[in-house]
C-alpha cells in the first residue's frame, strides 16, 4: 500500500464522478446491492484496508424486510453479468451486503467510525431527455430500481475518503473505520450492523447525507429532530365465497383492513410531541362478485421520541388485531424497518463548525437543522457510540437538486461530493483536537 500522500481530494474528484455514476447506472435498492457492495470491499482491500463483509458485520437475526430468497438469488446473478466482483459475492449472498474496512495506522488515537449508505430506491427513474442521467447516458439499468436520494454520491463519498486516507496513512493516528451499509432506505439495515457490533469500539462517529433541502455551499454540522420510526406490513386472510349465492360462507378481509386503515387514522395524537401514521399501500380482493379472501397493507407510525413512537406503535396493532377479530379474519403483521429518534452530540458539532469553515466551496457551516420530520436509521448507530461513552454526528452537506428526494427525476451537483470527502478528511485527520470522554 502507497503510504506517501499521491492524490487531493481536487486531483481525485473526477474519479470520485466516475464511480457516483456507475453506482446510479447500476443502482440496487436495500439487501440487494451485491455489485455496489462486492467492488466497494474490493476497493477497500486493494488500498491496504482490513475488510469484512457479510454476516461479519450484519446480524441475521437483527435484518428487517429481506425480500424473498428467489429474488435475492435473481438479483445476485443479475449482478455479477453487471460486472460485480466475484471474490466477495459468496460472502455477500443472501442479502447480507454490509462491508467495513479498517486502517489501523499503528499509534495511538480514537477509533473514528464513518457510515455510508449504498442502496437506491425502488422507484423508475425518468426517461425524459431533459435529465442529466438520460443525457450523460448514465441512467439506471435496472428494473424500477434509482438512486433517487443520493446514496450512489454517499458510496463514492466513501470510497474516495477511503482512498485519500490510504494514502495519507503516515500523517494519521488511532484507527478509520469505513463502515457501508445495505438497506437505509425503509430502515432496514443499520439495527442489523449495530447488533453485529460494527460501532462498538467508535469513539467518534460521523454519519452524513447530502441534499435535504440544504443548499449548496452549505454544511450542517448536526441535524437533530430525527423521528423515531416503525414500519409494518399487515395481511389478512379470510375466506372466499361468491358474493351472490352465498355470501354469509366468506370472511371478508378487505373489509377487516377497511376497518383497519379508518381506525388507523383516528389514533389520538400525543400531547409530549409530533406523532404520525400513515397507510401507503392497500391491495386486496381478486374479482367483483368475490368475497375478498386476502387483503395486504403497508404502513408506518412516527414519534418525535421513542416513546410517542410506541404509543402509535401499540395503538395501531391493536386496532390492526381488532379488526381481524370483528370480520373473523386471521391477522399477520411484521415489523420490516426501525429507527430510533436521535440528537447530535453537541462537542462534536462544535468541533466540526470549526473545522469545515475554510474548506473551499464552503460558503457557511450552521449548527442545527431538524431533519424535515424524516427518519434515518442511522440513529441506531449514532445512539450505541453515545451510549458507550463516544461522541456521533450526523453532518448534512447541501446541494442544488433537479428535483426532491425520491423524484424520478433526482439529481445532485456533482461538486457537493468535492465538499464532502474535502470536509471529512480534514475532520478525520484533525480529530485528535476532540477531548474525548
Amino acid at each position: 500500500m502507497t503510504t506517501t500522500k499521491t492524490s487531493s481530494v481536487h486531483d481525485l474528484y473526477p474519479q470520485i464522478v466516475e464511480w457516483r455514476r456507475d453506482f446510479h447506472q447500476h443502482a440496487e435498492s436495500g439487501w440487494v446491492e451485491f455489485r455496489t457492495a462486492s467492488l466497494v470491499a474490493s476497493r477497500l482491500e486493494e488500498w491496504g484496508y482490513e475488510v469484512k463483509a457479510g454476516k461479519e458485520v450484519v446480524d441475521e437475526a437483527s435484518r428487517m424486510g429481506v425480500p424473498s430468497a428467489s429474488f435475492l438469488k435473481d438479483q445476485e446473478e443479475r449482478a455479477l453479468s453487471q460486472g460485480a466482483d466475484p471474490k466477495w459475492l459468496p460472502s455477500l449472498s443472501g442479502g447480507f451486503t454490509g462491508v467495513v474496512g479498517l486502517l489501523d495506522t499503528g499509534k495511538p488515537g480514537p477509533t473514528v467510525g464513518l457510515r455510508f449508505d449504498m442502496d437506491a430506491l425502488d422507484l423508475k427513474e425518468s426517461s425524459d431527455a431533459s435529465h442529466v442521467p438520460v443525457r450523460e447516458g448514465f441512467q439506471s439499468r435496472n428494473h424500477n430500481m434509482m438512486h433517487a436520494c443520493g446514496h450512489d454520491a454517499h458510496t463514492s463519498i466513501g470510497l474516495g475518503l477511503a482512498k485519500l486516507l490510504s494514502e495519507n496513512k503516515n500523517e494519521l493516528t488511532g484507527r478509520i473505520k469505513f463502515i457501508f451499509q445495505p438497506a437505509e432506505e425503509g430502515v432496514r439495515g443499520a439495527k442489523s450492523m449495530v447488533a453485529a457490533g460494527v460501532v462498538d469500539d467508535v469513539d467518534v462517529f460521523f454519519a452524513s447525507h447530502i441534499g435535504v433541502g440544504i443548499p449548496l455551499g452549505q454544511i450542517v454540522s448536526g441535524a437533530n429532530g430525527f423521528l423515531s420510526t416503525t414500519k409494518i406490513n399487515v395481511d389478512y386472510t379470510g375466506k372466499a365465497a361468491h358474493a351472490g349465492s352465498n355470501p354469509e360462507e366468506g370472511k371478508n378481509a378487505l373489509l377487516a383492513a377497511s376497518t383497519a386503515v379508518l381506525n388507523l387514522y383516528g389514533i389520538s395524537r400525543h400531547s409530549a410531541g409530533q406523532s404520525r401514521i400513515n397507510v401507503g399501500v392497500f391491495e386486496a380482493g381478486t374479482g367483483r362478485n368475490i368475497i375478498p379472501s386476502s387483503a395486504h397493507l403497508k404502513a408506518e407510525t412516527r414519534g418525535e421520541t421513542t416513546e410517542i413512537n410506541q404509543y402509535i406503535l401499540k395503538q395501531a396493532l391493536n386496532i390492526i388485531n381488532g379488526a381481524a377479530v370483528m370480520h373473523d379474519v386471521e391477522v399477520k403483521t411484521d415489523v420490516v424497518g426501525e429507527a430510533k429518534t436521535s440528537d447530535s452530540s453537541p462537542e462534536l458539532k462544535a468541533y466540526v463548525e470549526e473545522t469545515v469553515k475554510d474548506i473551499e466551496g464552503v460558503e457557511s457551516v450552521i449548527g442545527d437543522s431538524p431533519f424535515g420530520s424524516g427518519s434515518e436509521d442511522a440513529t441506531y448507530m449514532l445512539e450505541r457510540v453515545k451510549e458507550r461513552g463516544g461522541y456521533a454526528t450526523y453532518l448534512i452537506f447541501g446541494t442544488t437538486l433537479a428535483a426532491g428526494h425520491h423524484h424520478e427525476k433526482f439529481d445532485i451537483d456533482e461538486s457537493a461530493m468535492k465538499i464532502a470527502v474535502a470536509s471529512l478528511e480534514k475532520l478525520v485527520s484533525h480529530v485528535g483536537n476532540i477531548t474525548l470522554k
